[in-house]
């Protein structure tokens, strides 16, 4: 019997203990999926809240829709249920989940049905997942119903197959987040009969259900759909718990196939193979090359096989790695691959024996990993995958060079031999060869360590200047310096590949993080796609353009590099393409590999939001490693573009909202101060025609009041264009020096007759300066305050006093009325907002209109509460200009 010693891997058990850690914290989302309306989601999710209930669970229904179907009904019997919130949307009564009560009542679980749900207008968030994930972070459990066709990356999928678009989706991300997905399935035959009996809509929508979504064709693809999209989260799960569990050996619960790709013309046929393999497994499949080409022509050769992958199928992934095999191997073992195909080798046996069989070294370290052998018709003498050696041949100036190295050093050697008598020179050679493989290579390194030896045999080793060995030990010596330079050679060419890696990897690193610090910082659309172009036109030495669609849906130039460059007609036309196609096309591409340009679909999810399109200087196309940049440079622009589309089209809902508010609140306003003095106005006008016989007082009186209610009517008019003529900018003050005690005292003649017994106490010192304002706009302003303090603050007095304070004049109006309500000191001067009194005539536009005078002006008001009661407006309003010297007063006569 024996025991395993092997000691686990403290980093897995850190990761491991922490995402337990996780996972007991925070709260878990349970999904109830279904391939379509009428399978029992919510029948099953409420069986299952009764089965926590008997377990002592807390469990609340906070909206569940049973659609009238008795048997979903009656299972709500027994759960206490969360009242929901009544909103009012276009004259219809909706009845939505009440966060804030769900929030507050807190339980254990909580049921939430059809996730995808919009919510009504006015709500907290636009969509039921939201107040879902909401509900998720104040660490409530949350049960939901979801049906395939919401999901959303599978929503043009489910348009292709039903010809019916859903509106109503749900992003990935929120289904990826699911703790568990329960899959509640029945046979299409069943879910047919059950809408035949009226068990899933009512007769006429049922019809017509049947009639366009709910054909058989349609749920037995729907189905499939449902459950294959199940077997991706079961399969994700299955990868996060071997990962956390250190789990190297292969669980083949599905097969998942791996092609070894390379430079070989014999790679093509394994590929093929692959294919075929994949196809009759149904599995998905990975190309895979490891990164250690350097000829030109084996480079071309790899990136036309790694186009052939792509193009029948497979997710291609570059791998680094020492080893060959150890890098294929591990990819392998971390992804649960359960078949691994690779080429057959075609080249002499002796290499392997020289360097290494990578097949053996494949077969021997595969473990629970089926492998398959592809046989190649093409012979030739390149292996079937990448080779770990460099396989880059240095120029002959290389060579050259690494003879002129050993050759100095043969001379420095004979200098410190003859005049030091340094011993064991062989050091110094050794050196060379180091030199050598770091400067030019692995092939002028193995020359170094050849010329090394043979100089130190020939100059050192006695008999001197002969190659002939007198002490046999030296061959052992020999071989030890040639043997060492090969070992020093070949760690040198790995350590400059790691470096060449590690150097392509910060590139990009650093390329893609400047790209995102400029798109977070840019504010518009035109922004983002010049920093787009900018970038890529620097990381792949090419003209760059980025386009976007307009209006009309046609592909507008929105950015270029070189700026105001644009693409000619051949190549919008790809760029076009690309577009409509959501495909990557163009120069070096399997779709119209003529033209100039490389054009990639700026692509979120489904949406196409723009093409970027890429005109290399070199003319050439853009190899493996390029078009990964290029793809991740397309994801993060398309990001960056939707972020401010979607950003756009909030302000615009919020504007509109906004507008929607501002229309109800006029409406709300307006209506009642409009209709009073209309009526008025028509009762006494029709009084007065009707009825001859009045006294002549009365009649008097009632031409006073159509007088007086026409006057309030012409106010009320008033506010309304003098808010509108201020908020657009259309008014030209109309400056003049004016002592402020005159345009008070016209302000308080103007409302004189509304004053009443109230008294109005001036307190305006004599040193005021004069003021340079609009006298018509400022005698409103005082007017309009006096009118508030009248509206609100009784019969009681109202003070005016100015003082000059830090270069600007600042006058007060304060009341004895009820104050400014705490909170509101800002609001007040919102359009249509209405103090405590909402009784008192008037819309709510009288303050606006203050405050735009105001800063019309340059100054500001500000309202706060008295001290003893009441309110006080203050005004500051910046002396602009010098005002002109009055005469001095006429001597009195004598």
């Amino acid at each position: 019997m024996t025991e395993d010693h092997t000691r686990p891997d403290p980093d897995q058990l850190l990761r491991r203990v922490n995402a337990e850690e996780q996972r007991e914290k925070r709260a878990r989302l349970k999904i109830f999926f279904g391939f379509a309306p009428g399978v029992g989601k919510t029948y099953r999710m409420l069986q299952s809240a009764h089965d926590l209930r008997e377990e002592g669970v807390d469990v609340v229904v906070g909206i569940v829709e049973t659609h009238k179907r008795a048997e979903t009904e009656s299972l709500t019997e027994g759960l206490p249920l969360l009242l929901r919130r009544q909103t009012n949307h276009r004259g219809r009564a909706l009845e939505e989940l009440d966060l804030d009560a769900a929030l507050a009542r807190k339980p254990k679980v909580l049921l939430v049905d059809e996730l995808a749900h919009t919510n009504a207008p006015g709500s907290r968030h636009p969509k039921r997942w939201q107040d879902v994930l909401e509900l998720l972070e104040a660490g409530i459990d949350v049960f939901t119903t979801v049906n395939v066709q919401h999901v959303e990356s599978l929503n043009d999928v489910v348009a292709q197959i039903t010809h019916v678009q859903v509106r109503e989706t749900v992003p990935d991300s929120v289904f990826e987040r699911a703790d568990e997905i329960e899959v509640v399935d029945i046979a299409p035959e069943e879910l047919l009969s059950r809408l035949a009996e009226g068990k899933v809509y009512l007769a006429e929508q049922a019809e017509r259900a049947r009639a366009h979504f709910f054909r058989k064709g349609n749920l037995l693809a729907l189905r499939e759909l449902a459950l294959r999209r199940t077997a991706q989260h079961v399969d994700e799960d299955v990868r996060e718990y071997r990962a956390e569990h250190g789990v190297e050996e292969t669980w083949p619960a599905s097969e998942r196939i791996l092609v070894c790709v390379g430079p070989s013309p014999g790679s093509d046929r394994v590929i093929r193979a692959g294919c075929r393999l994949a196809a009759g497994l149904r599995a998905p499949w990975v190309a895979a090359y490891v990164e250690s080409v350097e000829r030109p022509s084996d480079r071309e050769r790899l990136e036309g096989h790694l186009r052939l992958a792509e193009s029948l199928g497979a997710s291609v992934v570059r791998l680094e790695g020492l080893r060959v095999a150890e890098a294929v191997l591990s990819y392998a073992r971390q992804h649960n691959v359960t078949r691994l195909l690779i080429g057959k080798p075609t080249h002499s046996r002796w290499l392997d024996r020289l360097r290494g069989s990578l097949l053996d070294e494949v077969v021997r370290g595969s473990a629970d990993v089926d492998v398959q052998v592809i046989g190649s018709t093409t012979p030739t003498s390149a292996p079937a995958i990448a080779p770990s050696s460099e396989a880059h041949r240095a120029p002959p100036v290389h060579y050259a060079s690494a003879a002129l190295i050993v050759a100095v050093t043969t001379l420095l050697a004979l200098g410190l031999h003859a005049v030091f008598d340094v011993p064991d020179l062989e050091v110094l050679f050794l050196v060379a060869v180091l030199v050598a493989a770091i400067r030019f290579g692995r092939g002028p390194s193995i020359l170094a360590a050849g010329l090394g030896v043979a100089s130190y045999d020939f100059f050192f080793v006695p008999p001197h200047y002969t190659f002939a060995v007198e002490d046999t030990r030296y061959v052992l010596t020999f071989l030890m310096m040639f043997g060492v330079g090969l070992i020093v050679s070949e760690l040198t060419a790995r350590i400059r590949r790691q470096e060449r890696g590690a150097i392509r990897r910060e590139k990009r690193t650093a390329a893609l993080y400047a790209l995102s610090r400029d798109l977070g910082a840019a504010t518009d659309r035109a922004a983002s796609a010049a920093a787009v172009a900018a970038h890529a036109a620097e990381l792949f030495d090419a003209r760059t353009f980025v386009y976007a669609p307009d209006v009309a849906g046609t592909l507008v130039s929105i950015a270029s590099k070189p700026a105001g460059s644009e693409l000619d007609t051949k190549e919008l036309g790809v760029a076009r393409w690309a577009f409509e196609h959501a495909r990557v096309a163009g120069l070096g591409t399997d779709t119209l590999p003529g033209s100039r340009t490389v054009c990639a679909p700026l692509a979120v999810g489904s949406d196409v939001v723009g093409v970027i399109a890429i005109e290399p200087r070199s003319g050439r196309g853009l190899d493996q490693e390029p078009r990964e940049w290029l793809d991740a440079f397309a994801r993060q622009a398309a990001f960056a573009l939707e972020r401010l589309r979607l950003a756009e089209e909030a302000r615009t809902a919020a504007v509109r909202v906004k507008s929607e508010e501002l229309r109800s609140s006029l409406l709300s306003a307006v209506s009642h101060d409009l209709r009073t003095p209309l009526a008025v106005i028509t009762g006494a006008a029709t009084t007065i025609r009707d009825d001859e016989s009045l006294p002549q007082a009365t009649r008097a009186e009632l031409v006073s009041s159509i007088c007086s209610e026409a006057q309030r009517l012409e106010r009320l008019v008033s506010n309304l264009l003098d808010m509108t003529r201020l908020e657009s900018g259309s008014v030209a003050l109309k400056r003049e020096w004016v002592p402020l005690e005159e345009v008070v005292v016209a302000a308080i003649t103007q409302i004189e007759p509304r004053l009443g017994k109230r008294e109005v106490r001036l307190s305006l010192g004599p040193e005021l300066p004069l003021i340079s304002v609009d006298p018509v706009l400022v005698e409103q302003l005082f007017v309009n305050l006096l009118e508030n303090a009248v509206k609100y603050a009784g019969e009681s007095a109202i003070d005016v006093e100015a003082r000059m304070e830090s270069g600007a004049m600042i006058v007060t109006v304060a009341d004895r009325g009820p104050g400014v309500a705490s909170g509101s000191e800002e609001r007040i001067f919102e359009r249509f907002f209405r103090g405590r009194q909402v009784h008192a005539a008037g819309v709510g536009l009288g303050l606006p209109i203050c405050r735009a005078i105001c800063e019309a002006h340059g100054g500001s008001i500000r309202a706060s509460s008295r001290d003893g009661g009441g309110a006080i407006f203050t005004i500051t309003l910046p002396l602009v200009g010098t005002p002109p010297s009055l005469p001095p007063p006429a001597p009195e006569a004598s």
